[in-house]
């Protein structure tokens, strides 16, 4: 797959990438993005936040002056902060775009015990109760969606399928919000991050004619069969060239504005820990999900898991 690799987003094929081994073709993608209510953003005069920082205090801003006008149940911020999955993908998000690293990083060190990352969920601490709802710690996709959806958010994190259901038809909010890229920390080496998804295809080793599958994955994978699902399903493709494609931009407009997002996507540490990712995230949101709840300190937390996933890593990835 040499010859194709280098049409995908450099963070996807890197997600699939084992040992230096690539396993997996991508088929299409998905990234979370930040949903901001463009209509209470201009009301107040205030720009789309390009910092964590900056987002609380614009949520704050336009919060107050809504609760002041009489909206007392609008809040600034939801987001997704159940103790699942969901909230690794949150957390990572807000770790690495502070400089805190990947958690577990591709070559297997585990990087997550740092003062950014530390600094960075002592952050997201300060948002529970203040702009962000105190219900936020059960919430997952679909809860921080029909907070969004019915009005009583400024801002929201999450995946794409949540555009279309907002500009669907009676929808409170239809034709009134936009999206951007997540915002970046302010820590060294800060930047936008957003939690890769996605959906590949790979042969089994086991195959009996595994060129052919090879070749059909290949197929699958291609660039004219990635425009074809986008067009019918609108599947967001893993090839950069097509966020640019015309016939995608005019079928499928929700499409253009994920390109920027993908470049600043990463993968969850899954091909570093292989087989033992699930217990390694699982005690990644547990940590994080014990500090936005006040059960100890970031530090504290973060010291703790780093002991526990040493020995985990010490079982074998």
């Amino acid at each position: 797959t040499k010859d194709v690799v280098a049409e995908h987003f450099p963070s996807i094929i890197q997600s699939q990438t084992v040992n230096g081994k690539l396993v997996a073709l991508p088929i299409f993608t998905d990234a979370p993005a930040l949903y901001y209510r463009k209509d209470l953003l201009d009301k107040y005069g205030a720009k789309v936040p390009a910092t964590w920082k900056e987002l609380a205090d614009t949520a704050k801003l336009v919060m107050d002056k809504e609760h002041a006008a009489g909206n007392r149940d609008i809040w600034g911020f939801v987001f997704q902060g159940n103790a699942y999955e969901g909230l690794t993908c949150n957390a990572l998000e807000w770790v690495m775009s502070n400089g805190g690293g990947q958690i577990i990083e591709p070559d297997g060190s585990i990087s997550i015990n740092n003062p950014q990352g530390a600094a960075a969920l002592d952050m997201a601490r300060g948002w529970i109760g203040t702009i962000a709802p105190p219900g936020v710690l059960a919430y997952q996709e679909e809860e921080s969606r029909g907070v969004w959806q019915i009005g009583n958010a400024v801002f929201m994190r999450n995946w794409p399928y949540a555009y279309a259901l907002g500009n669907g038809e009676g929808s409170p909010i239809k034709s009134k919000f936009d999206v951007a890229p997540l915002p970046a920390g302010t820590g060294e080496g800060a930047r936008p991050v957003a939690t890769l998804g996605g959906w590949n295809l790979a042969v089994s080793k086991y195959s009996k004619h595994p060129d052919a599958a090879i070749e059909l994955v290949k197929f699958i994978a291609s660039p004219a069969m990635q425009k074809y699902r986008t067009l019918k399903t609108s599947n967001l493709p893993t090839i950069q060239a097509l966020y640019d494609d015309a016939d995608i931009a005019r079928e499928q407009p929700i499409v253009p504005h994920w390109k920027q997002i993908f470049l600043s996507a990463v993968p969850r540490p899954s091909a570093a820990t292989r087989i033992k990712y699930n217990e390694a995230s699982s005690q990644f949101w547990n940590a994080v999900h014990n500090t936005l709840s006040g059960d100890g300190t970031a530090a504290d937390n973060l010291a703790d898991l780093e002991a526990t996933l040493t020995k985990l890593k010490g079982r074998g990835w």
